[in-house]
């Protein structure tokens, strides 16, 4: 159990309003210690609270006791069974892992929740989690066969279907579990006709409201000829405060074979939810719902600007409709024949059909990106989550809709609409600005009122998120005065002592209470040296985590966030960890936050890789924040010597270059490499590397006569100091495609670009540079002159950075300079769209490694497109993070996490390659993890490029 300040503030927030800081934090390896867990809060009279991924919305995983982490060792497959269809699994598995292992065998856990790459079993099982297909895989309830649970009194017990007489022995039982059989029994036989009176709709497949006494009203003996009475169908949707979760076995259902989407897009809110009761007709899959403010959010977000593809026009809303089944001839035509009944009842204007399974990846990922990006808003369309998850019955949709939008314009308010059309559920959130007196008194009126309309119309409360504390206030509301003693008999004979999960479902504190962003809450005004102008603030841009959690998927979900997080799996080391302590500590300790142990720690493993800027849905940019804290470390307490070493190359390369020959032996020699280690902090496993005899520069000075020709078109090339002194060849063969191009090629010196500064935090040298390059550059943009880079990081910094760190006076010019500023296969791939070669590479295989710098602010498209102009064929390899992310590999407190990163997915693809690859990576750091992880070479595309001109003209 951890109880330091630290660990504590990482678990003090899920993805909810709430914000309460635990006593402190346990990380069970096995249910014996679960038991342990137990066994010690009923002696030390603490409270627990069970959490996995912590993307809960209603505050269910915040408490005030322990925090009861599953999700760092309980994360085992314990079995997959593909004869009979079945998958035991700890509570820390992820759904995506699990999907992907029992695919092997064409099978899949049905439910599809928004957050499938990192939301865990357990806590689909307290939530009860459905997703977008739950017309067709209904809930978690109805996938999950047994529960292996830990109760009130650390015994452990097996929930699972029982009729006939093993329900009988488990009644005589002489324990705590056979008091819960025989009581619960009691309670339902007497109370079921209450139960069923008062409890939502059947017909709702998603009700979620309180504990599931409804359900097994339908089992027998309850009804007699009902299902086996099984209580782990009560357990989903416990959110935890009934009992421990330590395994589940789960049904397994075969994949679809074929998938079809259809797409209609619509002029009004009302119209598609017409649409949407014609579509359930239908017999589909999936029907969702995705309004204009979703989607114009995207526009601003990089990932998912690529995913728009099919949208027509500015549609106020769409929906995402998708048929499965064994034939795909008959699925397109059940999609042809909808949208041509849609068109005839004039439903929407546009409905396109998408049957290419990439396409259609696209467009759910557009979909399940819907959440976080709504917290990329901005604190002026903040939405939060309170009445987000009522469900009705799909008939009752379109005028249910209707009476809630005039709640909405009672209160003068706007409202994002989005989720799962197809079973009666919106997720309707209100926007509500809680840092005002007047918002919380919105905010409750809401609440109560749309609590009222969900009663009026039977339905429920919580369709998938759970009451926790946002909704438990209201239940009485919706299940009537009746139900809330039942309730409680409930709690109490699972859990007398109230330890599990408290203030959840029952006793909840009023609804606007340790808020995260309540009128107490004191923004940070602190001096920056970032502008934090696309932010407006930097107090906004610590706001902007919403805890949905995005960046715990793991490397094999794709994509590049959090690589450290990948090794380690530790909160502290993800985006969401570091962002609450940075909003925490800055709203908190204002100026002082800037002498934080507890952040700097929690920075330490950043690799700054710029990767939240575009794969986190609110686009939080933690490699600026990092920069900005330890600038006001630094200021604080000084630079470390290693910090100092890898932050200015420009100051000491020109010494070691002038004694490449000596430099070289001396840093390859193991006494010289223990000294730096001791005095740098430079592993001495790692290879340092090496000075050029000849500097590019040197090169150029005595061959710009043929480099630079009178009447030639002209191009700035930004050389960076690694390719400068460390691998002139790069630099050499971007002049030569250039020449060969028809360009004179301009390189009016080596100068840092500041770089290496803002990484290591030293941003008033960082600023200085920056505006000392504007007025270097500008006249080169300003005549219309390309800047062209080779180094990914370095180049994109004039683009990302330099617009931030400049003073107004010199914004305008850092804007033009921006807009004048390639990376090289940016500008190659334009150059090479014009141009015919002699003859082409034949389809030479390039297996391309992207920089992460790359993919995160522009994508490895111009890449793969400049190569396949001339000829190659290039295959982009699915990696995240190298792990060596400048020097953050040679740092020896760094080495392990760093191999570890590159073991993610990097590694082992390379290692699997044979002799006709060749491979190519654009980062000088990646080249060199590269080389020390799997001993093959990488290179640069300009070398590449040039070999392949030169055969051309031989």
């Amino acid at each position: 159990m951890q109880t330091d300040s630290l660990t504590r503030r990482l678990y003090a927030n899920d993805a909810s309003l709430y914000e309460e800081l635990p006593k402190g934090v346990s990380f069970p390896n096995s249910r014996d210690d679960i038991q342990t867990l137990v066994r010690r809060s009923k002696a030390e009279k603490f409270t627990i609270t069970a959490r996995s991924a912590g993307t809960s919305l209603a505050g269910q995983t915040t408490g005030a006791g322990i925090i009861m982490d599953t999700s760092r060792h309980m994360q085992d497959i314990l079995e997959i069974n593909s004869g009979e269809n079945y998958a035991i699994v700890q509570p820390g598995v992820i759904r995506d892992t699990l999907n992907r292992e029992a695919a092997k065998t064409g099978l899949q856990f049905g439910p599809d929740t928004a957050t499938t790459n990192r939301c865990m079993l357990g806590g689909m099982i307290g939530n009860n989690s459905c997703g977008s297909f739950s017309i067709k895989h209904k809930t978690t309830r109805e996938h999950i066969l047994e529960i292996d649970a830990v109760l009130s009194d650390g015994s452990a017990v097996t929930f699972k279907p029982l009729s006939g007489e093993k329900l009988n022995q488990k009644l005589k039982l002489d324990s705590l579990e056979g008091e819960i059989y025989r009581r619960m029994l009691e309670l339902l036989k007497k109370h079921k006709n209450k139960i069923l009176k008062h409890y939502p709709h059947p017909d709702i497949i998603r009700r979620n409201t309180g504990y599931a006494l409804d359900r097994l009203c339908e089992m027998d003996p309850i009804t007699p000829g009902g299902r086996p009475f099984n209580l782990a169908e009560l357990l989903c949707g416990s959110e935890g405060t009934l009992a421990m979760t330590a395994s589940a076995k789960v049904n397994l259902v075969p994949l679809p074979k074929h998938k079809t989407v259809v797409i209609p897009q619509f002029d009004s809110l009302h119209e598609a939810m017409l649409a949407t009761v014609e579509a359930v007709k239908w017999n589909p899959a999936a029907v969702e719902l995705v309004d204009d403010i979703i989607l114009d959010a995207t526009k601003g977000n990089i990932e998912q600007r690529k995913n728009r593809f099919f949208l027509e026009g500015e549609p106020k809303c769409i929906l995402i409709i998708q048929f499965e089944g064994d034939n795909p001839e008959e699925l397109q035509t059940k999609a042809d024949q909808l949208a041509k009944k849609l068109t005839e009842v004039n439903l929407g204007y546009a409905h396109p059909v998408v049957t290419d399974e990439d396409k259609m990846r696209r467009v759910w990922d557009l979909r399940k990106a819907g959440l976080g990006l709504l917290m990329g808003l901005g604190s002026e369309n903040r939405s939060p989550t309170f009445v987000e998850d009522t469900a009705v019955r799909v008939e009752d949709l379109p005028d249910y809709v209707k009476e809630f939008q005039e709640i909405l314009k009672r209160h003068n308010t706007s409202c994002v609409f989005y989720a799962h059309a197809s079973v009666g559920e919106l997720h309707l959130r209100p926007v509500v600005d809680t840092m005002t007196e007047e918002g919380l008194k919105t905010l409750k009126l809401i609440a109560q009122e749309v609590a009222d309309l969900v009663k009026k119309y039977r339905g429920s409360l919580s369709g998938e998120h759970g009451d926790g504390r946002a909704r438990a206030p209201y239940i009485e509301t919706v299940l009537g005065k009746e139900m809330m003693p039942l309730l409680r008999q409930v709690k109490e004979l699972w859990d007398p002592d109230y330890r599990f999960n408290p203030g959840k479902i029952l006793d909840p504190k009023p609804i606007d209470s340790d808020l995260r962003f309540s009128p107490e809450y004191k923004k940070p005004t602190v001096e920056t040296t970032f502008n934090w102008r696309v932010e407006k603030g930097f107090d906004s841009a610590v706001e902007l985590c919403n805890g949905a959690g995005v960046c715990r998927k793991l490397a094999e979900s794709g994509g590049t966030m959090c690589p450290s997080y990948h090794a380690t799996r530790d909160e502290k080391d993800t985006t969401r960890g570091r962002a609450n302590l940075f909003r925490q500590l800055f709203s908190g300790k204002q100026q002082e936050a800037f002498k934080s142990e507890e952040l700097k720690e929690a920075l330490s493993l950043c690799l700054s890789c710029k990767a939240c800027k575009s794969e986190c849905p609110a686009n939080v940019d933690m490699a600026k924040m990092k920069a900005e804290f330890m600038n006001g470390w630094h200021q604080e307490n000084g630079a470390t010597l290693t910090e100092t070493f890898f932050g200015h190359p420009e100051k000491f390369y020109p010494v070691a270059s002038l004694f490449a020959p000596l430099t070289n032996f001396m840093t390859r020699q193991k006494p010289i490499k223990n000294l730096l280690q001791k005095v740098a902090g430079i592993d001495e496993r790692r290879n340092l590397p090496e000075f050029a005899h000849q500097t590019f520069y040197k090169w150029y000075q005595k061959n710009e006569k043929k480099i630079i020709q009178p009447g030639r078109k002209q191009v700035m090339l930004l050389v960076d100091l690694f390719s400068n002194y460390h691998e002139p060849e790069i630099a050499k063969a971007a002049c030569q495609v250039l020449n060969r191009l028809g360009y004179s090629v301009i390189v009016p010196g080596i100068f840092p670009t500041g770089r290496p500064q803002i990484s290591k935090g030293f941003l008033d040298e960082a600023k200085e540079i920056c505006e000392t390059n504007i007025r270097r550059l500008i006249p080169f943009a300003e005549q219309d002159i390309p800047i062209v880079g080779l180094e990914p990081s370095e180049i994109l910094t004039l683009r990302d950075e330099y617009t931030d760190l400049c003073g107004d006076d010199l914004l305008a010019k850092s804007q033009t300079i921006a807009a004048n500023t390639f990376l090289w296969e940016e500008f190659l791939a334009t150059e090479l769209a014009g141009e015919e070669f002699k003859k082409p590479v034949n389809g030479k295989k390039i297996l391309v490694h992207g920089h992460c710098h790359t993919k995160s602010l522009v994508g490895n498209d111009p890449l793969l497109q400049s190569f396949r102009l001339l000829g190659f064929d290039p295959v982009e390899l699915q990696t995240g993070c190298c792990g060596m992310a400048g020097s953050f590999g040679y740092e020896q407190d760094k080495y392990e996490v760093s191999m570890e990163v590159g073991e993610q997915t990097l590694f082992p693809q390379l290692r699997e390659l044979n002799s006709e690859y060749e491979i190519c990576s654009e980062g000088f750091s990646c080249r060199h993890q590269i080389r020390d992880g799997v001993g093959k070479e990488a290179k640069h595309p300009a070398v590449i490029m040039w070999e392949a001109m030169q055969e051309y003209q031989s």
